[in-house]
């Protein structure tokens, strides 16, 4: 079948299609992200709040959140203890959102949002880790948390970590919050399921 001169081809498309595709995965700022191994869903505020209240946030805490999606639990623990908070996520929309709600709550000098793998992330700094992801991506953080500072409180909405026996388990939205304190060596003997 032809079609008059004004319509393009069909290959004429799709090498258009293709091209903006691989324009807008290499634009700058922007790097190739692997398959997202949490699926986003939105921590509930009820919960948020809980988790913040379990990790007894003081002053000079710094909180990481894994997973941050749309931001909700570092700009939250920002306002309401004026700490600095960041999170990571591979999702560079959620990335987006996360700052622009950040600006939004007008705690941008005290959070910081970055598209980064969780995996991959410099844990280092933290003293509150808090995270709403599955149990088979916690069991593979659950090592490099084990070397987190004794101290360091690691909460989880949803998901425990094996053998890791949670310091406090409340029940809210009709799922666990699980607490965890980094307690130094005795911790880091602990297999790593």
């Amino acid at each position: 079948m032809s079609y008059p001169a004004h319509v393009p081809s069909s290959r004429l498309v799709c090498s258009l299609v293709f091209a903006a595709a691989l324009l807008a995965a290499l634009a700058p700022g922007r790097a190739l992200s692997r398959e997202l191994d949490v699926p986003y869903v939105p921590t509930p505020q009820v919960v948020v709040d809980k988790m913040l209240e379990l990790a007894e946030i003081k002053p000079g805490d710094v909180l990481l959140d894994l997973g941050s999606g749309d931001g909700r639990i570092p700009i939250t623990a920002a306002k309401t203890s004026g700490i600095t908070a960041s999170g990571v996520d591979l999702n560079p929309v959620r990335v987006k959102e996360a700052k622009e709600n950040a600006q939004k709550e007008g705690v941008t000098d005290k959070v910081e949002f970055r598209e980064e793998d969780l995996f991959e992330t410099d844990l280092g700094e933290a003293t509150v880790v808090t995270m709403f992801l599955l149990g088979s991506v916690n069991l593979k953080l659950k090592p490099r948390l084990l070397q987190l500072k004794p101290g360091t409180r690691i909460l989880s909405y949803g998901w425990s970590m094996g053998d890791w026996e949670p310091d406090r388990t409340e029940m809210v939205e009709g799922k666990p919050i699980y607490m965890w304190i980094v307690r130094g060596e005795n911790d880091r003997a602990a297999p790593a399921d």
